[in-house]
């Protein structure tokens, strides 16, 4: 993915907001703003992105976007609970109808057991309720790479929110026969033709 393909999706995802008449804000914290840079970076995309929170330190994910502290103590900072909070928090204080959050390790340093460079975990939210939450290990691929690809990545999530829910597939109903039945007739009964009598003598 180059910073071309990520101008390409977000065009997409603005067009197809702007259509919905959908607004969009962004809680970064490894991507320090790139999604929301990615998107104010096309004209007109103003009647789409409402604001953007930067949340780097622990502190600001608490203060800006209400993410509890004890998820923080328990799960870490880098972790699908606290990116869950953080959509949630930005859906909530923006009053948009679209929110994605970024948290991860974009390297080279900052990795713990369990948690490798490049591992980052996103979540995007939406007015009606649906959530999807998502974990990408990126590798380490250099600081630059890992954050590029999270901007791309967090775009296709808010592209899959924009689109609205799959509608259920519709039960297949039992076929019918469309066959009559053959209603068995009796044969007419054909009258018997009477002889002419012939006269008595």
């Amino acid at each position: 993915m180059t910073g071309s393909d990520a101008r390409a999706l977000a065009r997409s995802l603005l067009d197809l907001c702007r259509g919905r008449r959908l607004t969009i804000a962004t809680a970064e914290s490894c991507t320090g703003g790139l999604v929301a840079g990615t998107l104010t970076d096309i004209p007109g995309s103003s009647d789409v992105i409402d604001r953007a929170f930067v949340t780097y330190s622990n502190d600001a994910k608490r203060a800006m976007l209400g993410v509890n502290a004890t998820t923080l103590v328990t799960f870490g900072a880098v972790s699908k609970e606290t990116a869950t909070q953080m959509a949630v928090g930005a859906l909530e204080r923006a009053g948009v109808d679209l929110a994605v959050s970024i948290t991860g390790i974009a390297g080279p340093g900052g990795a713990t057991p369990g948690k490798p460079v490049g591992l980052v975990h996103f979540a995007a939210a939406a007015r009606d309720g649906r959530i999807i939450n998502r974990e990408c290990r990126f590798g380490a691929i250099g600081r630059t790479a890992v954050r590029l690809r999270a901007v791309v990545e967090a775009l296709r999530m808010l592209m899959e929110l924009a689109r609205g829910p799959q509608a259920a597939p519709k039960p297949q109903r039992a076929a019918v026969s469309r066959i009559r039945p053959r209603v068995t007739r009796s044969p007419r009964g054909h009258a018997a033709k009477r002889r002419p009598r012939s006269p008595r003598g």
